[in-house]
């Protein structure tokens, strides 16, 4: 019975701690601090020097943990990366990861062996255990902190984050057969590299492409769907290790795959893996968290401090700098790259793997490691958004995140049903038209399901759903977004026509050959206007009429003083493939978007 009581013990102190770290992680959105540090923490004050009391030592159990939740995490990571995302920055990005992570780790080895004194080989080995980064927490401090980044700064730090890390497990478990064996020959060492990269890259497209295989062609229950590629990734990952490849490149290659070509059910996939990439961080940080002793940290924070500075200030530094030499980035975007490198979850781990092989001075590496991951949580993580405003690289985040709902269509890979709310300042209400790819099913108004003709276009307050394939949903996504600026200057682009407020109607009807039934000639257009809104008029309500629509742009002393009027006659412009891309990459939009302006009035024209 004893052993019975154990279990349910374990049961429910496990749930218990996850529940904790689920809404510690709600604490952290609300003031900016990073997850990974939260789950720390919580699993350092369940531990043996915290009020918990857990004593916890088992690094095979936490290497086991670390292996599949980084094969699910990676997995994750490549299922969310459209190959677009490569455009112009896959050749700095792959060498930011494979390059960097030596440069990184060789700079920091070669510091630590002429200050610390230790071997070269185990010098080297402590830095390739903090060279990874941690974007994961680079984009939550992001998010939270109302920014955004320019599309190539973006996809350099999203490709390195999912690449980097196979590159810095096998560089430590090299480096680890290394000093057990006494050595080995450097060809032997390259080739075994080389190796590795080859046979995962290889068994990851296959397995990635046998998967997308079996969806399309094999019927499943729907909820069996995700499950199936949960365990195909491990598996992946797995049988690569197994047989002597990178199992981490591997999965990360198999979601890219799976990402970039028709998949069934792939809603209802990323929906399910974005639920197990959160349990599997929580997990793994938790168990981390256990495995520290912070009382045994403290006694290398003079080491660790050493190896977090020369890795912050120099060895990232001169890897960005070497790296991105020659790919056109400014000055100050190679700066916020360089103060981008957080260190994580990842580094913890690696220093669990010499404590596993016997290596010498293990329990110091994962100590330092510890306290490298603190100081980089700490430092980096709390001024990351204040550097990006000082140097000019992350802007102020003028769009929200888009909200969409996609529905799985049976049988049908290439398009699926997606819904989205439409608000007042959404960018697709500054446009004429939906783009010729995609189609509007049907619109939910006030409480009402109406068809595309009885909706007779779309209106602030609406939810429309949309069949839209599937490879244009990431810039479908973008005219959703909500972007005041963006959307006024759309509506500015089409022809709005500045209106004062006392015009009258009937100069309008005359005028512009509109109908405003029902009310006197002599009324003003700001006394209609305040009368169809019924409350007190706010800048950018859209009124609708025959014909077209109007817009309130300006106040004083709360009355309607001018008004935008935009008509369907010089709305008939259909948006081309520059104009969203522009919208989708979001850089420069205003510049983009005076250029397509020009491009447009120049058709008009002719």
């Amino acid at each position: 019975m004893h052993g019975l009581d154990l279990v349910n013990t374990a049961i429910f102190v496990g749930s218990a701690l996850i529940l904790i770290g689920i809404f510690s992680s709600l604490v952290a959105t609300r003031f900016g601090a990073p997850l990974l540090l939260v789950f720390l923490v919580v699993g350092m004050l369940a531990g043996e020097d915290g009020p918990g009391g857990i004593e916890f030592g088992d690094y095979s159990t936490t290497y086991m943990v670390g292996m599949i939740a980084l094969s699910v995490i990676l997995f994750d990571g490549g299922l969310r990366t459209r190959l677009s995302v490569f455009r112009g920055v896959l050749r700095p990005s792959l060498l930011l990861a494979t390059v960097g992570v030596l440069i990184t780790a060789g700079v920091v080895g070669l510091a630590v062996w002429q200050v610390l004194g230790l071997s070269l080989s185990l010098a080297l080995l402590l830095g390739a255990i903090v060279a990874s980064t941690d974007a994961a927490a680079v984009f939550f401090l992001i998010r939270t902190g109302g920014m955004r980044l320019p599309g190539r700064v973006n996809g350099i730090l999203e490709i390195e984050s999912g690449t980097n890390d196979p590159i810095s497990v096998f560089f430590v478990i090299l480096l680890v057969k290394v000093i057990v064996s006494g050595g080995m020959p450097g060809w032997e060492l390259v080739e075994e590299f080389a190796a590795e990269a080859v046979l995962g890259g290889a068994l990851g497209f296959v397995g990635g492409w046998g998967a997308v295989s079996i969806l399309n062609r094999v019927a499943m229950p729907g909820g069996l769907h995700p499950l199936f590629v949960v365990a195909g990734a491990i598996m992946i990952s797995g049988f690569t290790t197994l047989v002597g490849g990178s199992g981490l490149l591997a999965v990360y290659i198999a979601g890219l795959v799976m990402a970039n070509r028709p998949t069934r059910a792939y809603p209802s996939i990323v929906g399910f893996h974005d639920a197990m990439t959160w349990l599997c961080q929580i997990v793994m940080f938790l168990v981390l968290g256990l495995l520290v002793t912070p009382s045994r940290v403290m006694d290398y924070a003079p080491q660790g401090m050493f190896v977090a500075v020369v890795l912050t200030l120099i060895a990232r530094p001169v890897a960005v700098w070497v790296c991105l030499w020659g790919a056109g980035f400014a000055t100050r975007e190679k700066l916020f790259i360089s103060w981008v490198g957080l260190r994580g979850a990842v580094s913890i781990f690696l220093a669990a793997i010499p404590m596993l092989a016997g290596v010498p001075e293990s329990q110091a590496f994962f100590n330092i490691a510890f306290f490298v991951v603190l100081f980089s949580m700490l430092v980096q993580g709390a001024t990351l958004t204040s550097a990006g405003r000082w140097l000019g690289v992350a802007l102020k985040a003028t769009t929200r995140g888009v909200s969409r709902i996609e529905i799985d269509i049976p049988g049908q890979n290439e398009l699926e049903i997606v819904g989205y709310p439409v608000t007042g300042e959404s960018v697709i209400l500054g446009l004429s038209r939906i783009p010729a790819w995609a189609r509007l099913l049907m619109v939910v108004r006030k409480g009402q399901i109406l068809d595309q003709a009885e909706a007779g276009g779309l209106r602030p307050g609406d939810y429309g759903y949309f069949l839209v394939p599937r490879e244009r949903l990431n810039r479908f996504d973008t005219l959703f977004r909500e972007s005041p600026e963006v959307a006024r200057r759309l509506g500015v682009i089409f022809g709005e026509l500045a209106i004062r407020g006392e015009t009258r109607l009937s100069e309008l009807e005359q005028f512009y050959d509109l109908s405003f039934e029902g009310h006197p000639p002599e009324m003003t257009l700001a006394e209609w206007a305040t009368q169809r809104l019924g409350e007190k008029p706010v800048l950018d309500a859209t009124l609708a009429i025959p014909g077209g629509k109007i817009v309130v742009r300006r106040l004083e002393s709360g009355r309607i003083a001018n008004l935008g009027l935009q008509l369907d006659q010089l709305l008939q412009v259909e948006p081309d493939e520059r104009l969203l891309a522009r919208l989708e990459e979001e850089a420069d939009e205003l510049r983009g978007l005076r250029s397509w302006a020009r491009s447009v009035r120049r058709r008009l024209q002719t």
